[in-house]
């Protein structure tokens, strides 16, 4: 342990759910009760659809009942089947959301230095089965979009990112979300924005967002009508009240954040690996760093999880390897090698300071 750690005497995981004043989330849940509607788009629903465009800067928004749904939905309304391109360094939705729907992942490669799907990689691994490419903004960081669209268009291909980690995060002049034929969020409670579970989706155009009103409340169209193949996917008005509060709040809990990732980074050695940025802003998700090889990462987590705290190997293993959702094992180098070494930091608003000097003397003194 290092010299001068003390336990920290509670338990500090990865990240902390951001939970809202009670009095205002109460007037919102007071609404509910008075209007007697807790789902099927609701006006709280509808209230946060609108804020949510106004804040981040698009049209086309959906809200539904989690990211992984959201994944689902975009695939069935922009047909996308057979096969898809995506990345091995991603939460298991990614691809899991591709393999329920019957929909064969084949994976791409990623950059070394941004994590993100390498696009030549992309080129590389298209078929003539191929009907899209799963890019992820890798914790908030925004994708080689334009090679990417340009590989899209090229092969008559449709694009889905997953901007799960990408709320608020801007490139080349805007939301990152207005990219690709679709993108989507997750709202879990582990998110920066949440609505202690939730998602939506930001569609290109308009008659994807109407198709998709619709399938998400199992197509139906009227009391006595169903015009499409549906789901439940709706979002309810508990979890629009909660966002509603959370939205609020937003430019307390970036700014609380900001300044946790900057102690890290001005507290940590310069030697250790950080993720290279491209996109034109941070919302301070994520502190992950990339150690020189796996067994120096073992003995930090074991070090710090003595001392209750628990930081988190995002993402590992790398998704090419695990059976049940790749059968065709095929080797990805570097994201294989990553996935071995990458430690995400606790990152939430409120984490003290006296936390992260113990986990960056720790760091210090075991590299």
């Amino acid at each position: 342990m290092h010299k001068n750690a003390t336990l920290i005497g509670e338990r500090i995981n990865v990240t902390k759910t951001w939970l809202p004043d009670r009095d205002k989330l109460d007037r919102y849940i007071d609404q509910i009760f008075e209007n007697d509607r807790l789902t099927n788009n609701g006006p709280l629903v509808q209230e946060l659809t609108r804020r949510l465009e106004e804040y981040l800067e698009v049209e086309n928004l959906l809200l539904v009942t989690n990211g992984t749904l959201a994944l689902q939905v975009a695939y069935r309304v922009l047909g996308v089947e057979k096969e898809a391109v995506t990345t091995p360094f991603s939460f298991a939705a990614t691809t899991s959301s591709l393999v329920w729907e019957h929909i064969t992942p084949r994976f791409a490669d990623i950059d070394g230095d941004t994590l993100c799907i390498d696009p030549n990689k992309v080129n590389e691994a298209i078929t003539n089965d191929t009907t899209a490419i799963v890019p992820v903004h890798v914790f908030g960081n925004a994708c080689e979009i334009e090679e990417i669209d340009t590989i899209a268009r090229k092969r008559g291909l449709k694009v889905v990112y997953d901007a799960s980690h990408a709320f608020g995060i801007r490139y080349k002049g805007k939301c990152v979300l207005n990219y690709g034929d679709a993108s989507t969020l997750s709202f879990h409670a582990t998110k920066l924005f949440h609505t202690i579970e939730g998602g939506a989706i930001v569609f290109k155009r308009r008659e994807d967002l109407e198709r998709a009103r619709l399938m998400i409340n199992f197509g139906i169209d009227g009391p006595d009508s169903i015009k499409d193949l549906g789901i439940n996917a709706k979002m309810s008005e508990f979890q629009a009240a909660m966002g509603l509060c959370v939205l609020d709040d937003m430019n307390e809990i970036i700014e609380k954040r900001k300044e946790a990732w900057e102690r890290y980074e001005n507290g940590l050695p310069d030697k250790l690996q950080r993720q290279q940025w491209s996109a034109e802003n941070r919302n301070y998700s994520y502190y992950p760093i990339v150690f020189d090889n796996e067994e120096v990462l073992l003995k930090v987590k074991q070090q710090l999880n003595n001392m209750d705290i628990f930081p988190r190997r995002y993402f590992y293993p790398s998704l090419n390897t695990v059976h049940a959702l790749s059968e065709k094992y095929k080797t990805m180098e570097i994201s294989e090698d990553v996935s071995k070494k990458i430690l995400c930091l606790p990152l939430f608003a409120g984490v003290e300071d006296h936390t992260q000097i113990e986990i960056i003397g720790n760091i210090r003194e075991l590299l």
